[in-house]
């Protein structure tokens, strides 16, 4: 039988994934044995994988983010205020469907920003959407866009991102005008959306970085409240690139590590961009699921 009619009828019906699979059935004696049900099922399941390998590689090209961070790759032996199960809990992605927070501080170079992209990465996996912003030109941006017309359409793509990645909040002090071009930006997002926020600062200190106070309240209580915290401590991982044991080595509190899922087949690959995380201090959270969060190698976590 002929089947170059059938799989070009396939790709007219943007069923590529389906055409490469009977392509590669008819090219595969072994398939023959399989009944037509069988068969039927391999090449959907190949369109489902296709079509899930590319809305991924979509998602992650529009997010931008900062670092090839993955959860697969945070190391959880490490005793910077993270732990296993709060890891475990957050990759899950529950707290975006919730539509909650998660604030992650601590000092410069222990993988804040690392942290952050695993995260949103792992939620991206999960059907989500995201995209990766730091404070300081995202409020650049807002001038720009306000005095080029773009601010509506700007303020609006922002809005529609399931997970905003907000990194180094408070890195310089923020002028009372553009802490209430911020205000807006949280605000569109506030109990529809949810966002990561980054820090050196400890978020008591947050409200003094933030210009005029009653915008300062206005922006905390939109993100503090029932958001996940996660208090980062320890020296720079950019001291100690190289130094650290390979990630899934046994950890020394519970013994062998709890592997995480892995990233959908043929998808294995991260964002595109390279560079890791850097910020705060312990680990403390605002709700029973984010008590604690996990390390990063060092081969692959930097700021």
């Amino acid at each position: 039988m002929l089947i170059t009619p059938t799989i070009d009828k396939l790709h007219a019906l943007a069923l590529s994934g389906m055409a490469r699979a009977l392509a590669d059935q008819q090219g595969h004696p072994d398939y023959a044995g399989l009944s037509f049900e069988e068969r039927l099922g391999l090449l959907v399941d190949r369109e489902a994988q296709d079509r899930e390998n590319r809305r991924l590689a979509r998602h992650l090209k529009a997010a931008r983010l900062r670092s090839d961070a993955v959860i697969e790759d945070l190391d959880l032996r490490g005793p910077r205020g993270l732990d296993r199960a709060t890891v475990l809990s957050l990759a899950d992605a529950h707290w975006v469907a919730a539509h909650r927070n998660v604030l992650v501080t601590g000092p410069t170079g222990v993988g804040k920003t690392f942290l952050a992209c695993a995260l949103a990465h792992s939620a991206i996996r999960r059907g989500h959407t995201a995209l990766y912003l730091r404070v300081p030109r995202l409020l650049d941006e807002l001038v720009l866009a306000r005095a080029d017309g773009r601010l509506p359409r700007l303020m609006a793509s922002w809005a529609r991102a399931d997970v905003l990645v907000l990194d180094d909040l408070g890195l310089q002090p923020v002028p009372a005008p553009r802490a209430a071009d911020l205000l807006e930006v949280i605000e569109d997002r506030s109990g529809t959306r949810s966002t990561i926020v980054t820090s050196q600062l400890p978020v008591g200190h947050w409200h003094e970085a933030l210009g005029d106070p009653t915008v300062a309240d206005a922006i905390l209580d939109r993100l503090v409240h029932g958001a996940h915290r996660l208090e980062l401590r320890g020296e720079s991982r950019r001291r100690t690139v190289g130094a650290a044991d390979p990630v899934g080595a046994p950890d020394p509190a519970g013994g062998v590590p709890v592997p995480l899922d892995p990233p959908p087949a043929a998808v294995q690959g991260r964002p595109r961009r390279g560079r890791g995380d850097t910020d705060d201090p312990s680990p403390s959270s605002s709700s029973a699921a984010s008590e604690g969060v996990s390390d990063y190698p060092a081969s692959t976590e930097r700021r």
